[in-house]
């Protein structure tokens, strides 16, 4: 019988803000995820899963650091974990990389083949660079969330970048595609 005689016990004030502060943050949980798995219905899924494990963890949060930093982390870790259980790391990126075709015309580079060629990154290197471009994190941040020194985040995105503008030109090695 619910409803009757049932209390709904809320949760302190303390995880009012925390969970208000996690809402907040999902639109960027999302555009982030969404980047790394190149797929919606996958990226909302990692958004969930990240989301619930932020919410089951609330209590080893420590106020005063960035929530931001800290659930970006963990959907990070979410995805690599995810990525290592499944044993099909690149399944979507492959079905992607056997259809990309370089443009034909130059100067025209289309979000789709962005896309494309981000999804065919390395991992490592697709979420630094995403983190530092389009996260907005600083270096620091962003090498505090992927778990590495700052000159090894720094190296990522460099190489990332250059991978992209190679791939986007049509340059890239065969054995690297």
């Amino acid at each position: 019988m619910a409803g009757r005689g049932n209390t709904v016990h809320n949760p302190p004030s303390s995880f009012d803000g925390f969970q208000q502060e996690l809402v907040t943050l999902l639109p960027q949980l999302r555009a982030f995820a969404r980047s790394l798995c190149g797929n919606r219905e996958q990226a909302d899924d990692l958004v969930q899963e990240a989301a619930v494990r932020a919410w089951s963890a609330r209590s080893s949060f420590t106020p005063g650091t960035s929530m931001r930093a800290w659930t970006f982390t963990i959907l990070r870790n979410t995805y690599f974990s995810d990525l290592r259980r499944q044993k099909r790391q690149d399944s979507l990126a492959s079905e992607d990389v056997r259809d990309w075709v370089p443009p034909e015309q130059e100067g025209h580079i289309h979000i789709a083949d962005v896309e494309r060629a981000l999804a065919r990154l390395n991992a490592d290197r697709r979420a630094a660079l995403l983190l530092v471009t389009t996260g907005d994190f600083s270096y620091a941040e962003a090498a505090e969330i992927c778990g590495c020194p700052i000159g090894t985040l720094r190296s990522r995105v460099s190489r990332a970048r250059r991978d992209l503008e190679m791939m986007l030109d049509g340059t890239m090695p065969a054995e690297q595609k």
